[in-house]
């Protein structure tokens, strides 16, 4: 099973007419290609978990990318968490995916697999096989990539999910400055390495070492550097690994040198990122180096403005590579079960150049878009076809090739300020002395829960303010059906003024989407987005901008969070299959059927092979 993140249909269906997709075409012809219905939310996260279960949200618990305490309102990330008892023990990971995998079940009846990058693997549960762990794996900082700018000048500031350290020029060569570690588990504070940065008068490069690391690595203007393996100290016999690159972006006339958030070392990860633990180290060893962040592409970094668009795009071929590394190194050892790679890249790529396939996009910031760069979507599309003709040399009759896209996608070019559109309605304020915007700040740092009834939080989830459920909710139960009611007729079918457009198609309830043991942490509605528009960046973590619409001018200029309905998935097969009614539930049950094994118990799909 190969997995390509994002595909849309809309697009892989000209580039199959045009012959552009030729391995993919050959499995049309053998077995046959459908879209696959993809799940509310459609987050890749969220998506992938279906998958892998063969259920909805509300029997494995991932609904999207952040969550909330209810009893004090702090929001923190949806697929893992820390289990830290007390300040002396060290955290524990742990994964918030709940279900049955379709390798547990291949397990428990003698059948291996291979997992390479699912997302929602960490931390890896024991397997029969091997598993790298994939989306949900963080950096050493414990978040989803928290990277360093070092700069001369002091004017920059600081922006989404980074550091910013300001360095002098000296009369020497070198430049003492300090990277930025994982935080100490018993007080947060940082810590710190210490780092230099070696100039050399001669060439357009620096030299980076660090006290604790392994030697000193060149980087060259507009070059990634090789990585370069730090050790910090927590204790006096405790320490954690891990591996950092760099972009040196210029040196006149600032100096302006980029540090990738730090990764686990394969070799020796802070807690397991495989199973077995030893997988890891044994694959690095065998294909080399790897990046083992989950979220592996510095979009933020291009986003920032920090790194440029061709840095972004060479880091994302070496991602590629070192995925396709991956596969056909573990595919020439494959023999029976269950195989599994996937590549997120296309879907990255689409997020951060989709501004490009339209002229206008507010995200282009008023210049002409770029067939070039439009074309660069197409180009990722084509190299995953080149990966499904990799594996294709290792089919046999007797093996059922699959490839899917978890969902689609489309563009986002407006935001909507969903806790704004309820304060505005009376069911969302501010602490006295606050007004909306910057004032509110964000985190719902204002929010006055005495007297808030509904806020939204995450990409498209609304809560009640429920009595007995939230800290300070003020919602009685009897009366939660009828507010529930009025946001979702309030919601739906509400217009963009400005456009002229609807930004929202429908908004759904609970008991309409989930079922099962953790449909209760789900939230209470979920909004289902128009094309072109999506929940609002500052929305979704607690903000109230004015107005209840703005452009959305950032490089993540393409999305998927919309009505799940515009964005399915793609589905390709080697053999034939009932595809007209797909969904991605129905995958592991056909896994199963392939491989000679009913259902699992709690498996909703069905098998689309006979």
């Amino acid at each position: 099973m190969i997995g390509l993140d994002g595909l849309d249909p809309s697009l892989v269906n000209p580039l199959l007419a045009s012959g552009d997709l030729p391995n993919l075409a050959k499995l049309r012809s053998l077995g046959g290609f459908s879209r696959v219905a993809t799940t509310t939310p459609a987050q890749t996260p969220v998506a992938w978990s279906s998958f892998a279960t063969g259920a909805n949200p509300g029997r494995h618990g991932i609904f999207d990318f952040l969550r909330r305490d209810p009893k004090t309102y702090q929001i923190d990330l949806g697929l893992n968490c820390y289990d830290q008892r007390n300040p002396f023990v060290p955290p524990k990971p742990v994964n918030r995916r709940r279900g049955v995998p379709v390798w547990d079940l291949l397990g428990s009846a003698g059948v291996p697999s291979t997992i390479l990058r699912c997302p929602c693997t960490y931390p890896p549960a024991p397997i029969q096989g091997r598993l790298l762990a994939g989306m949900g794996v963080p950096d050493l900082r414990g978040g989803l990539g928290t990277s360093t700018f070092y700069t001369t000048d002091p004017s920059v500031r600081v922006r989404e999910s980074e550091n910013v350290v300001l360095i002098k020029r000296t009369e020497g060569q070198s430049i003492l400055t300090h990277l930025i570690g994982p935080r100490n588990p018993k007080d947060r504070t940082n810590i710190q390495l210490g780092l230099r940065i070696g100039l050399d008068p001669e060439t357009p490069s620096v030299s980076v070492s660090c006290a604790g690391g392994t030697g000193e690595v060149p980087v060259v203007e507009g070059q990634w550097s090789d990585w370069l393996k730090v050790k910090f100290k927590l204790g006096m016999l405790n320490s954690v690994c891990g591996m950092v690159r760099f972009h040196l972006v210029r040196l006149e006339p600032e100096i302006e040198l980029y540090a990738s958030p730090i990764n686990f070392d394969p070799s020796e990860p802070a807690f397991p990122i495989s199973a077995p633990e030893s997988y890891a180290g044994q694959l690095a060893q065998s294909i080399g180096i790897f990046h083992t962040t989950g979220m592996v592409e510095d979009h933020t970094g291009l986003s920032n403005g920090r790194i440029s668009l061709n840095a972004f795009l060479d880091q994302c071929d070496e991602v590629w590579d070192e995925r396709e590394a991956m596969m056909l190194y573990e595919l020439e050892r494959f023999e029976a079960g269950l195989f599994f790679c996937l590549f997120d890249t296309p879907d990255r790529v689409q997020h951060m150049l989709w501004r490009h396939r339209e002229p206008g996009h507010p995200a282009l910031l008023g210049e002409p878009a770029d067939p070039e760069i439009a074309q660069l979507i197409l180009d990722h599309y084509k190299r995953g076809d080149q990966a499904v003709g990799e594996a294709l040399k290792f089919v046999d009759h007797e093996t059922l090739l699959v490839v899917l896209s978890d969902h689609g996608f489309n563009s986002f070019r407006r935001g909507v300020h969903l806790n704004t559109w309820l304060h505005d309605q009376g069911l969302l304020t501010l602490k006295h002395g606050h007004e909306l915007g910057h004032d509110a700040g964000e985190l719902f740092r204002s929010v006055d829960w005495g007297r808030t009834k509904a806020y939204a939080l995450g990409l498209g989830g609304i809560y009640l303010n429920l009595k007995g459920r939230e800290g300070d909710g003020i919602v009685e139960p009897a009366e939660s059906e009828t507010l529930a009611r009025s946001i979702v007729n309030g919601l739906t079918g509400l217009v963009d003024e400005g456009k002229g457009s609807v930004a929202i198609r429908s908004v759904k309830t609970r008991d309409q989407l989930y079922s099962g043991p953790f449909a209760a942490e789900s939230p209470d509605l979920f909004v289902n987005f128009a094309a072109g528009y999506r929940v609002s960046w500052s929305s979704s973590i607690g903000g109230l901008p004015p107005g209840h619409f703005e452009d959305n001018t950032k490089a993540w200029s393409g999305d998927h969070i919309i009505d799940p309905l515009l964005v399915p998935g793609c589905l390709f097969m080697n053999q034939p299959f009932a595809g007209e009614n797909a969904n991605l539930v129905d995958l592991a049950p056909t896994i199963l059927a392939a491989l000679g094994l009913p259902n699992g118990a709690d498996m909703e799909g069905s098998s689309l092979i006979s």
